[in-house]
């Protein structure tokens, strides 16, 4: 009886002791236990850099399937991390990493035709395209979309285009391409001559308050361009008007 309790004895003695050393040695060990360490930044790196900077912080990594795009990055420089920069992991811990596509997506065209230019560029932006040249033409429609081009293509909705395309557009400057004389408006009072030329489609300039006793004060003395000049709709007039010269 004595033997069997000293057996007993020596086998939860050794239990304990391996339970110990798988506690206190083993585990801390596998799991380096109390060792941790903050994961670099790795955002704008190629891949080969942010491969290297990881070996030096004991981490691993693998790439994930998924990808985007920069055009301002290098092929396969480094979009995201998971874990983010600066997070405190264990040595030997797994960085999930992204990396820019080396070609870009393509994205469907939106229709711009008819939209006015001070919201095009937020359009634009949204898509990841950038606004390229603006090109002019007559048109009563002011800074209003009439064509969308890509590499001097004109383009419709739904045409696709890589991201990051630069997409030019012609846009109406607001004259028009009618033909009409300018009034003759010497001699008319100022109320007068801006009625008139707001009636024949043309914009008021201009206006230059003259002394002179020739003719009756608020009376226009002389115009720009000069009347019957043949120019487009919206074109400006500019005036000289009499004033009191006392």
């Amino acid at each position: 009886m004595k033997k069997i309790l000293i057996n007993l004895l020596v086998i939860i003695g050794i239990s304990v002791l391996l339970g110990f050393l798988f506690l206190k040695v083993y585990l801390p060990m596998y799991t380096n236990h109390g060792e941790s360490v903050s994961v670099p930044d790795l955002s704008g790196y190629t891949y080969d850099e942010g491969v290297e900077i990881l070996n030096r912080a004991d981490l691993k990594y693998e790439v994930s399937l998924d990808s985007g795009f920069n055009t301002d990055l290098k092929t396969y420089a480094i979009l995201k991390q998971i874990p983010q920069a600066n997070a405190q992991v264990k040595t030997g811990k797994t960085i999930y990493i992204t990396l820019n596509a080396k070609n870009p997506p393509m994205l469907k065209m939106p229709n711009l035709v008819n939209t006015h230019l001070k919201n095009v560029q937020e359009i634009l932006a949204n898509m990841g395209l950038e606004r390229g040249d603006i090109v002019y033409v007559p048109d009563i429609a002011s800074n209003v979309v009439l064509e969308q081009k890509y590499r001097g293509v004109k383009i419709t909705e739904g045409f696709e285009v890589p991201k990051g395309a630069r997409i030019d557009l012609v846009v109406g400057d607001g004259l028009g391409n009618q033909i009409l004389e300018v009034p003759n408006l010497k001699g008319m009072e100022e109320v007068d001559a801006e009625f008139l030329i707001l009636g024949s489609s043309l914009r008021v300039g201009s206006k230059h308050y003259v002394d002179t006793d020739s003719v009756g004060i608020g009376k226009i003395l002389r115009q720009s361009p000069p009347a019957n000049t043949k120019v487009k709709t919206g074109e400006i007039v500019d005036l000289w008007i009499a004033k009191d010269n006392f």
